[in-house]
């Protein structure tokens, strides 16, 4: 029982390397064509690579959180690599080292994440207001916009870290607010940070180039 107790941790990333390779799996499979025209060897092209990893330390208590992970470069971890779990989104790689990597946290003042309203497609930005670490704001929404308590929020795919689709929370409020545009959103977040453990990191291999030609357009790039 000791034996089986101490090798838990290491049968746990087993299982995670396997579900990200599966993950990549499924989401070749799924991959939408962009348009009926396209040559079978582009539209089966999986744009989205999948790592496990484990978090070793973690922030809840500043504005400015982060994670530190125990993959990194030899492992094949990138700078940019969006990082999530089976609960939703985590955070974004900054910075990596050949052993270890750190990760900006969703619950840090200075990320923009770029997502919808699942069930109209309306999208908005979650941006967390360093408050409470269950809740993140959703900045950006249309007053015309219809948005309910209980409603999905979810990546949309635009900016090019993300897959869409992946659970960020529920919407646990609505209000006029203070702004003549734009609602008052308050959203519970699905990831409950003090407990997370095991990721995955999530690359997108024509990140690079999407980067590259937003930059030369001036376009702010939410992660």
């Amino acid at each position: 029982d000791v034996v089986d107790f101490f090798s838990l941790a290491e049968n746990n990333e087993a299982l995670l390397n396997q579900n990200a390779a599966l993950l990549a799996q499924l989401k070749t499979i799924n991959s939408s064509p962009d348009s009926i025209a396209l040559a079978l060897d582009s539209a089966f092209v999986a744009q989205y690579n999948f790592k496990g990893a484990r978090i070793i330390s973690n922030s809840l208590r500043f504005a400015q959180n982060h994670l530190t992970l125990n993959k990194g470069s030899k492992d094949g971890i990138k700078p940019g690599m969006g990082v999530f779990n089976e609960q939703g989104v985590i955070g974004r790689v900054k910075s990596v080292s050949e052993n270890y990597s750190v990760a900006f946290s969703l619950l840090n003042t200075e990320l923009n994440l770029s997502t919808k309203i699942k069930n109209n497609d309306s999208f908005g930005t979650a941006k967390w207001d360093g408050q409470d670490s269950k809740k993140t704001k959703l900045l950006y929404v249309p007053r015309h916009v219809t948005a309910s308590p209980g409603d999905t929020i979810v990546t949309t795919g635009f900016s090019a870290v993300f897959p869409e689709g992946i659970l960020v929370g529920i919407i646990e409020s609505v209000d006029q607010g203070e702004d003549p545009n734009y609602l008052d959103i308050v959203v519970n977040l699905s990831v409950d940070f003090s407990k997370a453990h095991y990721v995955y990191l999530v690359e997108n291999s024509q990140l690079n180039e999407i980067d590259s030609l937003q930059k030369q357009s001036e376009i702010e790039n939410e992660f």
